[in-house]
């Protein structure tokens, strides 16, 4: 009689009530480690618990970050190191304690095309959802976009605190176009909402300094802005661009068979 075979079908059926089914896919292999080792019964329970309970925390990682929007290939162990570019190691090492996050504090990270921006700030966004954050991360162009869209059919409060709620908020291409008089207010809302409250990491080609011009409002901006970069870490990377080393390696065609001549 093989483990499987002991898992009785009552059994099975109360773990499927228990919503504990899963746990029928490592259970055999306990079952065979516990009469191995013959361990205590109180061990066996705990060892199989533990196992369901990695398994819900991974399951909800999982969820958060589709959830947030995150890229599944932008993780900070899968960062490139021999990438040429430069930044503040120690800068970074600080961003991925996220003890900006408990602070409500925020994180600006500027630099040319294809440094590598929106890449570590989406890994920064997998570390956030490892530890139970909620996080959201949004182009500013479709953020703009789907608040623009709100107002039409009067879902702009609901939209608003969507991007207020979440612990952490990740606006990607900040600044590059000109804001209209709508965008500039909505921009300025979520700057001043999350202000002490809750934190930001914004990716952009310009630096803070350079925003103001792209707000219609210039004392909204002076405002919205102040409060960012008074609570802000600045994480400024230069160098080549990155995103060629995400290609995915080329293949060469194979040569052609020739057949083999006749003796």
């Amino acid at each position: 009689m093989t483990v499987h075979d002991v898992i009785s079908t009552d059994l099975k059926t109360v773990l499927r009530r228990l919503k504990l089914s899963r746990m029928l896919d490592t259970l055999p292999e306990r079952m065979a480690l516990a009469r191995q080792q013959k361990m205590p019964h109180a061990d066996f329970l705990m060892i199989v618990l533990a196992d369901e309970a990695s398994r819900r925390d991974s399951q909800s990682v999982t969820l958060r970050a589709q959830r947030a929007h995150l890229d599944p290939a932008m993780h900070l162990e899968a960062w490139d190191p021999t990438a040429r570019v430069t930044f503040d190691q120690t800068m970074l090492n600080e961003l991925v304690s996220l003890r900006f996050l408990d602070a409500h504090a925020h994180a600006a990270i500027v630099g040319p095309v294809g440094v590598g921006k929106t890449f570590l700030s989406h890994a920064l966004g997998h570390i956030a959802c490892r530890r139970g954050q909620s996080v959201l991360v949004l182009r500013a162009d479709q953020m703009l976009k789907t608040l623009r869209h709100a107002r039409l059919d009067h879902s702009h409060e609901v939209e608003l605190r969507k991007l207020i709620a979440v612990d952490l908020l990740i606006v990607d291409d900040f600044g590059l176009d000109a804001m209209d008089a709508n965008e500039s207010r909505d921009a300025y809302e979520i700057f001043t909402e999350r202000h002490r409250a809750g934190s930001m990491i914004i990716t952009s080609n310009r630096g803070p300094d350079e925003w103001l011009a792209t707000f219609a409002d210039p004392v909204r901006a002076q405002s919205a802005i102040d409060r960012f970069t008074s609570n802000a870490y600045d994480l400024i990377i230069e160098g080549e661009s990155y995103r060629s080393r995400q290609k995915p390696p080329s293949r060469r065609p194979s040569p052609s068979l020739k057949p083999e001549a006749a003796p």
